[in-house]
């Protein structure tokens, strides 16, 4: 019987597992196989599977039946990468109303797998919930590595003997927690994803053509039971996320790619976000921080919006997010099929898109479907809109256009700006590429001027009202910076004022700050 022990390796490797350890370096091979993580509630797979994906992905928490959607990663830590998979808890009975498919989702996970990592409570040993789960997994083909989870001192490791009465080959006994033993456990598994795949390995070696570009990632979200599970599985045509009437049945967002007319997307399904003042609960803490995280690490949010039950304020609240998060947004309006269904249909469409783009006025940029997700109606508009904002960011106009078409607009809506004995004038506009790539780049226009403090946010927005005219950019937010020149200082000549401008910038030499020459400088970021 062969046992993957760390405590040997350890001593050869000293410093290899653990937190501190080193992350080898990120392969470009596509991931290989399939391996699913599996075992009662409560013995620690969420931890395995955020140690084995470098990050934390799913909820980890005390709390049994905390996990009830699958979860997919790729694990990056061996030479090569291979998917990982977290499910719920299989084996005992949760005071849970999603228990039976959480269970079924489980089992599914068993049946697409390529390598099983059955996990048990090396602290509690051997439970007959345990020995009825080892029963049923002795049964399939497919390689079982028995993971003896917990074993978080070298002394407690000699007692895990017992496990290896439930009959699986390989076992490693490892501590999610804290990272011990999990570089071996990372080269068992690619050992055995080899021999299980072999020819996809073949297939894909350096010399081939390197995959296509990553998936464009869509952040669904909204308020609980607004049907964001439900446009998920229409869309792939399969039940892949847990769906009810009953408001926070998402916990984790998942991440579940997909395919539609030859485009590569990322559907990430969130949980509900609902007023802080009502979450009382830890794990819906947890679950609305991942929420907020999944709408910063998106390309494009959905936002979807239960129109029978009419725009709230925390709809107005997750749009605000996605607004100062400056991300190209979609609003998609669902259950239309209850909304007023006994009225004409283009009737209730221009009721519901006057309604929502009053409630909404601060997203005008951001396109409106009406859907029914759970009757799969309109639901692929969402993709072509969605490609439609990917066409239309990459094309911006050009600066000379810019610059003709902002300075002929001040110069024709002075009065705007107001009366003053000082005339304002626009010097220069140009677009700034920001550092990071997006798949989805969101335009920044920088204003130089002479007086910034005579433009205000209204004629901003007016000035984008105008770009708009010509550039429409769909569901994409602007973001305008606007920029003024400082007089310079020269106190030693009796030049200017005697009192330094705190705005000016500085640099350190010497330990000391120096003024710099003058130089434009920031002096209001805003964002519509």
């Amino acid at each position: 019987m062969k046992r993957f022990n760390h405590r040997r390796k350890r001593r050869e490797h000293p410093g290899r597992d653990g937190d501190d350890a080193p992350v080898r370096p990120h392969t470009s091979l596509p991931p290989q196989g399939m391996v699913a993580i599996v075992g009662r509630p409560n013995v620690g797979k969420s931890a395995l599977f955020n140690r084995l994906a470098g990050r934390n992905i799913a909820i980890v928490h005390d709390r049994p039946g905390v996990t009830r959607d699958r979860l997919t990663a790729v694990c990056r830590r061996g030479d090569l990468p291979f998917e990982i998979m977290d499910t719920g808890g299989i084996g005992e009975t949760i005071a849970d109303e999603f228990n039976a498919q959480v269970q079924a989702e489980a089992r599914l996970a068993i049946e697409v797998s390529d390598v099983i990592l059955f996990v048990v409570d090396g602290t509690t040993g051997i439970t007959p919930v345990d020995q009825s789960l080892a029963q049923m997994l002795r049964k399939t083909t497919k390689p079982v590595v028995l993971i003896v989870n917990k074993i978080d001192t070298l002394r407690r490791g000699n007692f895990n003997a017992e496990f290896t009465r439930l009959g699986f080959p390989h076992v490693a006994e490892v501590s999610a927690a804290h990272g011990l033993g999990i570089s071996e456990l990372v080269d068992s598994l690619t050992n055995l994803v080899r021999r299980v795949k072999p020819a996809v390995v073949a297939e894909t070696s350096e010399d081939q053509p390197q995959p296509k570009l990553r998936p464009l990632k869509l952040a669904i979200v909204g308020r609980p039971n607004a049907g964001k599970s439900s446009l998920i599985n229409a869309v792939l045509g399969e039940n892949r996320t847990i769906v009810s009437e009953i408001a926070g049945t998402t916990r984790d967002a998942v991440d579940i790619p997909c395919e539609v007319n030859g485009r590569r997307y990322l559907l990430i399904d969130t949980a509900g976000l609902r007023k802080k003042a009502k979450i009382h609960d830890e794990v819906e803490t947890f679950s609305a921080l991942q929420a907020t995280r999944s709408i910063k690490r998106a390309d494009l949010c959905v936002l979807m919006i239960d129109c029978a039950d009419g725009a709230k304020m925390q709809d107005r609240k997750i749009a605000q997010i996605i607004v100062n998060e400056q991300k190209p947004c979609i609003i998609v309006l669902n259950k239309f099929d209850l909304y007023h269904p006994d009225a004409k249909k283009a009737d209730r469409i221009e009721e519901l898109m006057e309604t929502m783009r009053r409630e909404f006025f601060f997203m005008s940029y951001a396109p409106m479907l009406a859907v029914s997700a759970k009757n799969g109606q309109q639901v692929y508009k969402v993709f072509a809109e969605v490609e439609k904002i990917r066409d239309g960011a990459q094309n911006p106009p050009g600066t000379g256009v810019l610059n003709r078409l902002l300075h002929d607009t001040v110069d024709n809506s002075s009065a705007a700006l107001g009366r003053s004995g000082k005339s304002f004038h626009l010097l220069y506009a140009t677009f700034v590429k920001d550092e990071e790539q997006n798949e989805i780049p969101v335009p920044h226009i920088v204003l130089f001027a002479n007086r910034v403090d005579k433009l205000q946010d209204s004629y901003l927005r007016h000035l984008e009202s105008v770009l708009r005219g010509i550039w429409p950019a769909d569901g994409i937010p602007m973001r305008f910076s606007v920029r003024g020149k400082e007089k310079q200082v020269d106190r030693d000549k009796g030049r200017g004022s005697s009192h330094p401008d705190p705005r000016r910038k500085t640099r350190e030499s010497n330990n000391r700050l120096i003024p710099t020459p003058a130089s434009p400088v920031v002096r209001h970021e805003r964002t519509h």
